[in-house]
């Protein structure tokens, strides 16, 4: 098994896109409406927005390879303050999504070991993600990497209001 890394910047933004709306469909597809997710990923996985996204201060984006086949990527996103966090130097992950194919080949073991790397580089305290309540396969691996529920919050979905978990690990 050959895993690497590399940072990525707006010139990959077309490539983050493809990713995103590919493992995002693969992954919520089957439970909810084809409408919903055709307006969410219309809306946020164009190459426009992510190429804004790559490109903003404070986020930072990583490209995992198989071999040589892109695998998946990570969002780390600096600057969003949840009330509940407001007395910690906190890093989210925003995004981190593996493609199908690579699923069990520990590209996503990969990808979190480099997002509490880079949390610890930063000398952040905690780390922190948002995550569906029914996606437990995610809720499980975050667990297994020691974090925690400490909160819910919204997250709409096309037309479809669902609950999403907050959980953290604190790095020091």
């Amino acid at each position: 098994m050959d895993l690497s890394l590399r940072y990525a910047t707006k010139d990959d933004a077309a490539l983050i896109a493809e990713i995103s709306r590919k493992t995002f469909y693969d992954t919520f597809a089957a439970d909810n409406t084809k409408e919903n997710m055709d307006k969410f990923l219309k809306d946020q996985f164009t190459k426009g927005r992510l190429m804004l996204e790559a490109g903003a201060p404070g986020n930072t984006f990583l490209l995992a390879y198989y071999n040589d086949a892109v695998a998946g990527y990570v969002k780390l996103r600096e600057g969003k303050i949840l009330e509940e966090l407001k007395s910690f130097s906190a890093i989210e992950i925003a995004r981190i999504y593996v493609v199908r194919e690579f699923l069990g080949k520990q590209v996503g073991a990969f990808l979190m070991q480099a997002c509490l790397d880079i949390a610890k580089q930063k000398e952040k305290q905690l780390i922190w993600l948002g995550v569906w309540e029914q996606n437990q396969r995610a809720v499980d691996f975050y667990r297994k990497f020691g974090f925690e529920k400490f909160g819910e919050c919204d997250f709409l979905l096309g037309d479809d209001m669902q609950r999403d978990w907050l959980m953290k690990k604190h790095l020091t």
